[in-house]
């Protein structure tokens, strides 16, 4: 399984604005789709935002739909998870994670269709 590592989060202010990195292990990175999750305290593991292995296809959450951005560069083995506007209900740990399948387009949303997880990044919105 590929090694995942996310970087960026930290506190923000309300309004403000983050970007998280998931930097992945093996060059097969750019075979998969990616997602960011996020957990807060108490609460299950949600999904945030979607990408497609090539980078075409893009979705969201609508809790988020608006205010992030997911991209990747699949000569960096990377992903990017872009945070504008943010709320303090965005306050969480924030996960990237690879799709089971390879060369799969398929929107998902599910915790259970991704195989690789990394050790998550912390997000805390506050004034």
């Amino acid at each position: 399984q590929v090694q995942l590592v996310e970087s960026g989060g930290g506190l923000v202010q309300p309004g403000g604005s983050l970007i998280l990195s998931c930097t992945a292990s093996e060059s097969t990175f750019i075979d998969y789709g990616m997602a960011w999750f996020r957990q807060a305290p108490g609460e299950e593991r949600e999904f945030v935002a979607g990408i497609n292995w090539s980078g075409a296809v893009t979705y969201y959450a609508d809790s988020v739909k608006g205010r992030f951005t997911i991209s990747r560069d699949n000569t960096d083995n990377a992903v990017y998870l872009q945070m504008n506007s943010l709320k303090p209900e965005d306050t969480a740990v924030y996960y990237c994670a690879s799709d089971r399948l390879r060369l799969n387009s398929s929107r998902k949303t599910q915790p259970a269709d991704y195989g690789s997880w990394g050790q998550g990044t912390q997000v805390i919105v506050s004034s």
